[in-house]
C-alpha cells in the first residue's frame, strides 16, 4: 500500500492509499489544499484539526451546491429526451402536395418557332435600317 506525502495549509501529512490510486488522492488533497490555503490566507494560523473540519465544510458547500445543479441539467436532459421521444413518436405529417403546371403539347415548339420568326423580322429591320 503506497503512502503518500501531501500538504494541506503549509502542513504534510503522510496518507496511505491503494495501488492506482494516487492520483485521486492527490488531486483530493490539493483541493482541499485550496480550500485550507483560503482560510489561512483569511484567518491566520488555526489549529490543524479546525483548518481541515472548516476546509472539507468548504469543500462539502461546493460540493452541495454543484449537485444541486447537476439535478436541475439531469432534469433538463430528462424532459428534452422525453420530448425528443414524444416527436420521434409523433405522426409524420402528410406530404404537401405541390402543383407544377405542365406546358400542352406543342406550346415549345409554337415558340421556338415564334422565336425564330423574330429574329428573322429584327434581321430584316437591321438589314433596312442598314442599306
Amino acid at each position: 500500500m503506497p503512502e503518500i506525502d501531501i500538504s494541506i495549509g503549509n502542513r504534510s501529512f503522510a496518507v496511505a492509499c491503494q495501488d492506482g490510486e494516487e492520483q485521486f488522492l492527490i488531486t483530493a488533497a490539493e483541493m482541499l489544499d485550496q480550500e485550507a490555503q483560503s482560510l489561512v490566507s483569511q484567518i491566520g494560523r488555526l489549529p490543524e484539526t479546525r483548518m481541515l473540519l472548516m476546509a472539507g465544510l468548504m469543500l462539502a458547500d461546493k460540493t452541495a451546491g454543484l449537485e444541486d445543479k447537476l439535478a436541475v441539467a439531469e432534469a433538463r436532459v430528462a424532459e428534452l429526451e422525453t420530448r425528443i421521444k414524444q416527436e420521434a413518436q409523433r405522426p409524420q405529417p402528410s406530404p404537401q402536395k405541390v402543383e407544377v403546371p405542365v406546358l400542352p403539347e406543342g406550346v415549345l415548339e409554337s415558340m421556338a418557332e415564334l422565336a425564330a420568326r423574330a429574329e428573322a423580322v429584327a434581321e430584316e429591320v437591321e438589314e433596312k435600317a442598314e442599306g
